[in-house]
């Protein structure tokens, strides 16, 4: 049973990190020459994971990002939203007010005018009577509360009919050596001191850190060095850090009576991709995708997190046919004709999953229908272009199914949303 005295110490020391150290370490003047880009909460991701690319554009969209930190993922989608004119109000809620107001700074810098700032805290979100939201963005935070599964059922509470989320927790494996200095820091550095001081300590121990310690091992991150001093603090001196096994975040979203739409990157998780040899192939197929999943986190060992969109249960969204021919296929975020430069002249497609770098065949015509894609042609237009080139219908389909298919789940080429 957990010490409630404990809790309340762990509590008032996350408290404290997060006035001091503000995390990530923002500066507001980079906004002017740069845009962070990520998952979750990319704008073209939401509408196509969460709400499958059923939710016109025109519908105002009502967002949470629920422990926003100094703002990335409220800038990022903020800004997506402001640059395609859309009606859209996004509220960011958190208990730090010095992350608060880098976040308030950052989007004062780029004229955002759709963004408004709660402070307060998660535990106590139904007191903030904040009303409903069409998605709800809860990133690198879950797994720093003292109650996970009640801060996401409340969560859950807030979500609109319909609507959706985009979360993100620690995974173990690919953390290799946190949780170890962790451990020594808990030890040479207790919560009880001030930040400075437990800051101090890790960084003198950075600078002597034995050649053996598994941290310097693992290329998987930077925060310890190149995120500051708040990376450094938050990585290796946060009073509560938890990571769960993709088996543990599933058990979690169960709990809160959620389940995904999708895992990042969809392939990511299917370890066949990795697994060339047939026996083993034939053997992982039929098991539950959970299953999959599992083996997957287990095998490649480099997954320091796990991103999910993420609905109520029995709530998932049809997927959109993208042989219809009235679909617009998008690219994510990188122009088609610069994806198709990346593939080897043997159709390969070299694809980085973090650290891990895999092989993954595309068919040969995907080399010359990726740099159409500019998410105003339909497939119908993709198929007369091809046409002209002499690919028939049938060849064309079969092309395209395949190539969607595999560029879908690297959650690269998706469907654009009605208007």
């Amino acid at each position: 049973m957990t010490n409630p005295s404990s809790v309340d110490e762990r509590d008032a020391g996350l408290a404290a990190q997060y006035e001091a150290y503000p995390y990530p370490e923002r500066n507001p003047q980079d906004e002017t020459r740069r845009l962070l880009i990520g998952s979750p909460s990319h704008l073209r991701e939401i509408e196509y994971w969460v709400f499958g690319a059923q939710r016109p554009r025109s519908q105002a969209l009502r967002v949470l990002i629920a422990g926003c930190g100094t703002g990335d993922a409220a800038i990022m989608l903020a800004t997506q939203l402001a640059r395609g004119t859309r009606q859209a109000e996004v509220v960011c809620v958190d208990r730090s007010t010095k992350a608060l107001s880098i976040a308030q700074a950052r989007a004062q810098t780029r004229k955002l005018e759709n963004i408004r700032f709660v402070q307060g805290s998660l535990t106590e979100l139904e007191s903030l009577e904040l009303g409903l939201f069409d998605y709800i963005d809860c990133c690198g935070v879950l797994h720093h509360l003292p109650d996970p599964v009640a801060t996401l059922q409340t969560l859950e509470r807030h979500l609109a009919p319909m609507g959706g989320m985009g979360l993100m927790v620690y995974a173990p494996y690919g953390r290799t050596g946190v949780y170890m200095l962790q451990d020594a820091l808990e030890k040479l550095a207790p919560i009880t001191q001030s930040p400075e001081a437990r800051l101090d300590t890790a960084r003198r121990i950075m600078r002597t850190l034995p050649a053996t310690a598994w941290l310097r091992q693992n290329g998987n991150f930077g925060d310890h060095l190149s995120g500051g001093d708040a990376g450094l603090y938050d990585l290796l001196l946060n009073p509560r850090d938890r990571s769960y096994t993709i088996t543990d975040f599933l058990t979690l979203l169960d709990q809160a009576g959620l389940e995904p739409t999708a895992l990042m990157e969809p392939a990511r998780y299917d370890p066949t991709l990795f697994l060339p040899d047939p026996r083993l192939r034939a053997h992982i197929t039929p098991l539950p995708w959970q299953t999959q999943a599992a083996i997957a986190e287990d095998l490649t060992g480099n997954m320091a997190t796990h991103v999910a969109y993420v609905v109520r249960k029995n709530a998932k969204p049809r997927k959109p046919n993208p042989l219809d021919p009235n679909a617009v296929p998008i690219m994510r975020e990188i122009p088609g004709a610069e994806l198709a430069k990346q593939m080897t002249p043997d159709n390969m497609l070299p694809f980085h999953f973090g650290t891990l770098v895999v092989p993954v065949p595309l068919p040969p015509q995907a080399r010359g229908i990726l740099p159409l894609i500019d998410g105003e042609r339909t497939v119908g237009d993709l198929a007369d272009i091809l046409a002209a080139r002499g690919v028939n219908a049938s060849k064309f389909n079969h092309v395209w199914r395949e190539s969607f298919d595999i560029l879908e789940r690297l959650n690269r080429v998706l469907l654009r949303a009605p208007a």
